[in-house]
């Protein structure tokens, strides 16, 4: 990486733009940057780190420092923009900070957002624009780089101090710094993995011994009174014998549930065969007794089927007459149609005679038909003149419109005039608008920014509080869940010692006078055992070890709650503080109690005011697109209302001229109606008038017609209903009317018919059964005696069938749980391999293995590696500065009691002794440092890539030199020029001055610092 140009503007001590040319200080290979303490020969350094990563050394960086130069004037903006080479390509990055800046209108300022451009170099094509985005520049940078902004800071800028600190320092400092510098968290990352995997390992081992114990007992519960007379298992998780043991119980339990099981068999054959002969003859007796009932309930039904038969008669026989008279139905619907239609033709007549004159009255369809021809022939003879009327009344209708128009265009010139007297103030008053609304929509976007994280850390805030809560309510409930867990497994232990001791009364409670025992096989039982005070059954004691399992798994649940809300607790308060969320799971895994930062009330207050700057920033911006839509509107309108006034002109000369021309024609058609209207107001009136008498004449000579027609069809209705009537065979049309019955009454009867008629069928059908008959002859049946006895017998099948599942249920479970136990002694043979493999990596890795002599962890090993490699690049270039008399060595042996690893010792030469680093001198210790930092610049530029830096900058530390050693370093630093390679001291040493001819100098002024070029 070669730096070409820097160019700084209003940045730090700078209140102007001022310029720095790499490439001619760096033809001579070595030149200094000196001034005065305050002029900012250090600002020159943070305006390239800034340029490059978007922000400045680490140590530099405090909160709510400002970048921007106090000496620079308002209007000019901060700016840094450098242009180097790097990765074999010629960029340029220009970077401006967030600053305030002056309102475009009006007075104050408003908060101007970072900018980021960069720019590639094209010997075709010039510069190039490559982005705008902040993370894609810095994303590029650091790629092409190498280097993190922390690894940049201590690799090019060689902070001499923080090298003096780290020779002094102590092992655990220096690890802190290889460890930013050479990233070795994943070194971290294995150790924990390990350390996770062997708990994992322990857990499954503890977790297999616990089932095959659990098997055992289940083994031994299911085996029954054979597993409480047992030797019991004494063995515990993790101790030889566990598995022999619980193989054994199993063999046991086996071979007695066999025996039972035969017994059982036998005992369900018995009860089987009693149960069958009781099912037969309990279904005889239920046979008897249906057959019994049926042939009674046959009786009774024949009995009120006679008592039924005459209203079957007198349904049937009106069934039938009222088919008969729906033959003549039609017909008595006919003659009601026509009786109807006359009845309306007759009053239709009646109404249009009486809008008749009185001569008219009584005349005929013939004679009114011929006055309505000569009335329309009348009526056919006004049409011109109607046609004049009408457009009479037209003109005077147009000649109104006109006379409207006149006065809505008059309306509209005075509107126009008034609208467009004041265009110019609402046209100004717009743009102002708009411009007030876009500098708000600028800061509210800046404030949108800073309240979403703002907002994010309250959250996190209240949920650290609620959390914090918890945890510790977390942590009760963990400690009442030990405690439970231990009381439940004090009581089942001491239940289940008690129950082993009275287990011989437990066995004499199930013997039987004259049963053989079914331990010893004898059937006497001259001294059975009694149960003493105190007595422990088996319930109680599956009761106490259903308690201690409980309390275990309640135990567990309560650690992982404990543990769960612990690292959401740390997650909650990293954001709250804005770390990162690594870190504070970090915290959480070692129970520390980090920082927790701001409290709620300040985030809350930070929020509300970041809030209410942003509503009423956001209010103002939301006008924006209002005042560009007004603004839009007015123009649009001051055109429309300069069209329409000129408009409105051009319409006023037209109606003029129409206007006339309206007048002359008025005056000749109103001559022509006044010849045509007589004594009526107007033509349609005398037309209206011809138009009612020729309705009325047409609508009566169709009454009249229609009258004639209905009284036809009416007569000839009365004679089709008698002739139906007299064939169907009733006496008179009104009989058969009578006997008429719709269809739902008529389903009615059919219905009420059918159902007599299928009870009958079925009443004779049941007469012929044999067996009924036959059943009704015997004594009465007996089902309930037959019930009992069956029960009988189902219930000791039960008992027998009961006791056979048992004894294959035990037998089932004992085959299941045997190979169960068998399968978890093969399955821990490997994960106790596992463990044991895992350990020792674990503990190697973390330094509390035997095998690890010196205590070492892996990360630390790694380090201590590149604290190894280092030394070597900084001896080379130590013995050239100290004439050969020292070199710097690594050392990992172990001080006191703290672990080894990483130790630093120099060697002196003239002495042949090895001491710490930390009893060299002033000078020493300059010179020192600086090879050691030029040390792992060498190292971290291989580790990165092997990137090649071509620009070093070395900062102060050269006054704690003699004039010998000064000339040894700069010999050194002289020999860095190998491969055009510049290196640039950061000093006021005056001496310097002479020694290095190139230079830049700073120099501090009133109106702000500023640069100068010393090229010989």
């Amino acid at each position: 990486m070669r730096l070409h140009r820097l160019s700084i503007t209003a940045f730090g001590p700078f209140g102007a733009t001022q310029e720095v040319d790499f490439d001619a200080l760096s033809s001579a290979g070595l030149f200094l940057l000196h001034g005065p303490t305050g002029a900012g020969k250090t600002s020159v350094l943070d305006a390239v780190c800034f340029a490059l990563y978007g922000a400045v050394p680490g140590a530099r960086q405090s909160p709510g420092a400002s970048l921007r130069s106090d000496h620079a004037p308002a209007g000019l903006p901060t700016e840094v923009q450098l242009e180097l080479t790097v990765g074999g390509r010629r960029l340029e990055v220009t970077r401006s900070p967030a600053q305030p800046r002056p309102k475009k209108r009006g007075d104050g300022f408003t908060m101007e957002k970072a900018q980021s451009r960069l720019r590639g170099y094209d010997p075709e094509r010039g510069w190039q624009a490559l982005s705008k985005s902040h993370q894609e520049i810095g994303e590029e940078l650091t790629q092409l780089i190498g280097m993190s902004r922390d690894q940049f800071c201590q690799v090019v800028l060689l902070p001499q101090g923080d090298f003096a600190r780290f020779l002094r320092s102590d092992a655990e400092a220096r690890g802190k710094l290889l460890g930013r510098l050479f990233d070795t968290r994943r070194f971290a990352a294995v150790e924990d993995r390990l350390a996770e995997l062997r708990r994992g390992a322990e857990a499954k081992v503890t977790a297999a011994d616990e089932r095959i114990l659990a098997l055992a007992q289940r083994i031994a519960q299911a085996a029954g009174p054979v597993g409480a007379e047992a030797t019991p298992i004494a063995a515990r998780p993790g101790e030889p014998g566990l598995a022999e043991a619980a193989l054994e119980w199993a063999a046991i339990a086996r071979s007695t549930a066999r025996e039972r099981l035969d017994i059982a068999h036998g005992v369900v054959t018995a009860a089987e065969g009693r149960q069958r002969t009781a099912r037969q003859a309990l279904d005889a007796e239920r046979e008897r007794d249906r057959l019994q009932q049926r042939y009674e309930e046959t009786r009774r039904r024949s009995a009120a089927l006679e008592e039924r038969r005459p209203e079957h008669d007198r349904c049937q026989e009106q069934l039938e007459r009222a088919r008969k008279a729906d033959r003549v139905a039609p017909a008595l619907d006919l003659r009601d149609e026509a009786e109807r239609a006359h009845r309306r033709a007759a009053d239709e007549l009646d109404r249009a005679r009486a809008q008749l004159p009185p001569d008219l009255a009584d005349a005929g369809p013939d004679q009114l038909t011929e006055l309505e021809r000569r009335f329309r022939q009348e009526l056919g003879g006004l049409e011109s003149a109607r046609r004049a009327e009408a457009r009479s009344a037209e003109i005077d209708g147009e000649r109104d419109r006109l006379e409207r128009e006149s006065r809505a265009d008059d309306a509209t010139v005075r509107d126009a005039d008034a609208w467009l007297a004041g265009w110019d103030t609402v046209h100004a008053g717009l743009r102002e608008r708009i411009a007030t609304a876009q500098e708000a929509a600028t800061r509210a976007e800046q404030l949108a920014g800073l309240l979403a994280p703002a907002r994010r850390r309250l959250d996190a805030a209240r949920r650290r509080e609620a959390l914090a809560a918890e945890a510790e309510t977390a942590r009760e409930a963990l400690a009442e869940a030990r405690e439970r867990a231990l009381g439940a497994h004090e009581t089942w232990l001491g239940l289940r010692e008690r129950r082993l001791r009275d287990i011989a009364a437990e066995l004499a409670a199930g013997l039987v006078e004259g049963a053989p025992c079914t331990v010893c096989g004898s059937a006497e039982h001259p001294a059975p055992a009694t149960e003493g005070d105190g007595h422990v059954d088996r319930a109680t004691e599956e009761a106490a070890l259903t308690a201690h399992r409980r309390a275990e798994e309640a135990r567990t649940r309560a650690e992982q709650a404990l543990g769960l809300v612990r690292e959401r607790h740390a997650a909650a308060a990293a954001e709250a503080r804005d770390a990162e969320p690594s870190a504070a799971a970090a915290g959480a895994d070692a129970e520390t109690e980090p920082d927790p930062g701001p409290s709620v009330g300040e985030l809350r207050d930070l929020v509300e005011r970041l809030t209410a700057e942003h509503a009423g920033a956001h209010r103002l911006a939301a006008g924006t697109h209002a005042a560009r839509e007004a603004l839009d509107a007015a123009e649009r309108e001051h055109l429309k209302r300069l069209e329409l006034r000129q408009e409105a002109e051009r319409r006023a000369a037209a109606r003029t001229s129409r206007r006339e021309a309206l007048d002359r024609e008025q005056s000749v058609l109103r001559d022509e109606l006044a010849v045509v209207r007589g004594e009526s107001g107007s033509v349609a009136a005398y037309a209206e008038r011809l138009t009612r008498r020729v309705a009325l004449l047409a609508e009566a000579a169709e009454a009249v017609r229609a009258e004639q027609e209905a009284d036809r069809r009416r007569k000839e209705a009365d004679g089709r209903l008698s002739d139906a009537a007299f064939r169907a065979g009733f006496d008179t049309p009104e009989a058969a009317a009578a006997t008429l019955l719709d269809a739902s009454a008529q389903r009615e009867l059919q219905h009420r018919i059918d159902a007599w008629q299928a009870e009958a069928a079925a009443v004779a059908d049941r007469r012929g059964e044999r067996d009924a008959r036959e059943a009704a002859e015997q004594p009465p049946a007996r089902p309930a005696a037959a019930q009992r006895e069956f029960e009988t017998a189902e219930r000791l099948l039960r008992e027998a069938s009961s006791a056979r599942a048992a004894a294959e249920e035990r037998c089932a479970e004992l085959a299941r749980l045997s190979r169960e136990a068998a399968d978890e002694v093969r399955r821990l043979g490997p994960v106790r391999q596992e463990h044991e493999r895992i350990a020792r990596l674990a503990g190697l890795a973390a330094g509390t293995s035997a095998d690890n002599e010196r205590k070492m962890r892996l990360e630390a090993y790694v380090l201590a590696a590149r604290l190894e490699q280092v030394a070597a690049a900084a001896t080379a270039r130590l013995r050239q500065m100290s004439s050969g008399r020292y070199t710097l060595v690594h050392s990992d042996a172990r001080t006191g009691g703290r672990r080894a690893g990483l130790g630093l010792h120099v060697v002196d030469a003239w002495t042949g002794s090895e001491r710490d680093t930390a009893t060299l001198s002033g000078g020493e210790t300059f010179f020192a440092s600086l090879a050691l930092a030029l040390g792992l610049a060498d190292v971290v530029t291989e580790e990165a890539g092997g990137v090649r830096l071509d620009t070093l900058f070395i900062d102060e530390g050269f006054g704690s030199l003699d004039d010998q050693t000064l000339d040894e370093v700069l010999d050194v630093l002289d020999s860095l020029r190998e491969r055009d390679r510049s290196v640039g001291i950061v000093s006021h040493v005056a001496d310097l001055r002479r020694r290095i001819p190139v230079r830049l100098e700073v120099v501090k002024e009133r109106q702000g610092s500023s640069v100068r070029h010393r090229l010989a």
